[in-house]
């Protein structure tokens, strides 16, 4: 991360660095990032760790669902990162190396990862979970996005599964010193608006399929 930008001096580089009109569903998503991600390049404790950048890569993946054209998904991304200092390619690389290091891991193994800050974890996830453990890395919902997204990867079971992982990730998340309150907090409109975006998402394709169908009548 370079020099210290305003949230207006990010936007002026988003816009220059992707010169597109973003359909009105995807705007919101796209500004809040902004806005996260411009807070967090200011925060002198913050390193966007592996966990960080699974919940940052999770959270932009599930509210572009269905982005067009979706040439644009990639190009947005980077947009996004670099207009605040991050590099897309490396965080991006991260959150797959994190998602492909914890695969074929129960979920007890996971826990006690973060249990037992980083012991016996794959090299890609120790550093980043001991600093977590140790109280050495800034708050970020999307890190407490990317923890929720790492239990989830141990869960084989559907049943209660969003359920176990909200009661696993505010014991572990307190041992790492968060406010359980934030956490639950953040969470809970997670998944409101994960529940909203789809919701417009299904509106939407409703109301394309209506207009096509009324002009094939005429």
């Amino acid at each position: 991360m370079n020099e210290r930008k305003t949230i207006a001096d990010s936007k002026k580089a988003f816009h220059n660095a992707f010169p597109y009109v973003i359909p009105p569903i995807y705007r919101r998503v796209t500004d809040e990032l902004l806005v996260e991600l411009n807070l967090l390049s200011h925060a002198r404790d913050f390193q966007p760790g592996p966990i960080f950048a699974l919940g940052l890569r999770k959270v932009y993946e599930a509210f572009t669902k269905g982005y067009r054209p979706q040439e644009h998904l990639s190009p947005l991304f980077e947009a996004i990162c670099r207009s605040n200092g991050f590099n897309p390619t490396t965080l991006y690389d991260k959150s797959q190396e994190t998602l492909e290091a914890s695969k074929g891991n129960s979920l007890n193994d996971i826990k006690n990862w973060l249990k037992q800050q980083g012991n016996g974890a794959p090299e890609v996830l120790a550093n980043d979970i001991k600093e977590l453990s140790q109280g050495r890395n800034h708050y970020s919902r999307l890190t407490v996005i990317g923890l929720f997204t790492l239990l989830d990867q141990g869960i084989t079971s559907e049943e209660n599964k969003k359920e176990s992982i909200s009661k696993e990730i505010k014991i572990i998340t307190e041992k790492f010193g968060y406010s359980v309150n934030r956490v639950e907090r953040d969470l809970t409109q997670y998944s409101a608006n994960l529940e909203k975006i789809s919701q417009a998402l299904e509106l939407l394709k409703e109301t394309i399929a209506y207009e096509k169908k009324k002009k094939e009548t005429k």
